[in-house]
């Protein structure tokens, strides 16, 4: 299990000095309660719609970016991977305006940073949850970056922002990151593990303690992993919206977009595991 960051912070006006050196050593910051209970209940009424209108309409992918499908605790599809949602929502649209995640910016430093609504992906939701048809449990390690050298673009800062709907203290898993890592080397970012196929522990590496209303903001050169509930059903299921920061040239999605090939890949190790498991 990861040691639990002990330091977490309340979010005020701005980013306080304070706490803009705190993430500049550790490439992560943890701020409690960012928003109250009654609006992460309304999100995830939301969601559930988005997830509805999707299954109703057959959506596979949006902006050539394929949803993650898998079944929840009743059987019931469960889209666990949804890309660009705020699309579908005018609420979680409006959340995307929030001023106090423009200012989160300021976590690139010298960089001028935007909220990626219509690019990357979007505004991400993710739904994590251990039944038998469960395709999305764990996430290997990883960083944010290669994705720019394999769309032909050289590595840029970006920031992601995870908004957590769910209560997960570190004994159910979630988050897990190797501090500091977001200062490597291009050698060390690209080869220190096997992207998304190591799951295993690392003795370095950090837990954290969540509450429904949380907000982490990680660098997107850190290495980061999502360990997997050791817990089924209900007791498994975490939820979190991950908002990109972004820097550099302006690059939106449409419904014209072609789905990278990464993005092919792992839709191809999904089918098979479904097969496997059907």
């Amino acid at each position: 299990m990861g040691t639990n960051i002990t330091k977490s912070f309340r979010f005020d006006t701005k980013p306080s000095r304070t706490q803009l050196d705190y993430f500049d050593r550790h490439g992560i910051i943890q701020f409690k309660q960012f928003i109250g209970r009654d609006t992460v209940r309304q999100f995830l009424q939301e969601i559930k719609s988005v997830e509805t209108h999707l299954i109703g309409k057959g959506i596979t992918k949006v902006n050539g970016i394929p949803l993650k499908f898998g079944r929840d605790t009743d059987g019931a599809p469960l889209i666990q991977r949804i890309a660009f949602t705020s699309h579908f929502s005018p609420v979680l649209r409006n959340f995307l305006q929030d001023p106090r995640l423009q200012l989160l910016t300021g976590f690139l430093g010298d960089y001028s940073g935007r909220i990626g609504e219509n690019e990357k992906d979007g505004l991400v939701v993710n739904q994590y949850v251990n039944t038998g048809e469960s395709a999305f449990k764990q996430l290997g390690w990883h960083t944010d970056s290669p994705r720019d050298l394999l769309l032909g673009s050289r590595i840029m800062p970006m920031l992601n922002v995870g908004l957590h709907l769910d209560d997960c203290p570190n004994e159910n898993g979630g988050l897990r990151v190797l501090t500091g890592t977001h200062r490597q080397g291009l050698f060390r970012l690209l080869f220190r593990k096997k992207y998304f196929v190591d799951n295993r522990p690392d003795k370095d590496e950090t837990g954290f303690e969540i509450e429904a209303g949380d907000l982490t903001v990680h660098d997107g050169r850190l290495w980061h992993r999502v360990q997997q509930s050791p817990f089924e059903g209900e007791k498994s299921r975490r939820r979190v919206m991950y908002i990109p920061i972004i820097t550099g040239a302006y690059q939106p999605k449409t419904a014209d977009s072609p789905t990278p090939f990464y993005h092919k890949l792992a839709t191809l190790k999904l089918n098979s595991y479904l097969r496997r498991t059907a």
